[in-house]
């Protein structure tokens, strides 16, 4: 399998790793848009919500349980978690991962979007 999360879970690729356990990965975004930018994934490859069943929903539950984890460790009170699944939500890679944003206050609806009507 060609996939990116996959070779750097494996230590094929470097990142800048914040934590990982038996079921978790989680590095620093390589291009962030907060000042706390993280990626969590699960060791598992899954290749997006869709793929989600019941063979593998125990990963999901160990990226929330790893997410708190690092909020305690990192001292991060509050973050938001975001997933993308697909092509046209901005899913790049094919690989099931959750976004960890903290460190600066966060809008909401369609202003913080860039959409203005």
């Amino acid at each position: 399998m060609d996939c990116l999360f996959c070779k750097i879970i494996n230590g094929e690729i470097p990142s800048a790793k914040v934590y990982e356990d038996e079921f978790v990965y989680c590095f620093k975004d390589i291009a962030p848009i907060a000042p706390v930018h993280y990626l969590i994934i699960p060791k598992q490859h899954i290749c997006c919500a869709n793929g989600i069943d019941e063979t593998n929903s125990n990963f999901v539950a160990k990226v929330f349980e790893a997410a708190a984890k690092i909020a305690k460790a990192e001292g991060i009170e509050s973050y938001r978690i975001i997933n993308n699944c697909g092509e046209d939500a901005g899913q790049t890679v094919m690989h099931l991962h959750f976004h960890m944003l903290a460190g600066v206050k966060m809008g909401w609806g369609p202003e913080s979007l860039g959409k203005t009507e």
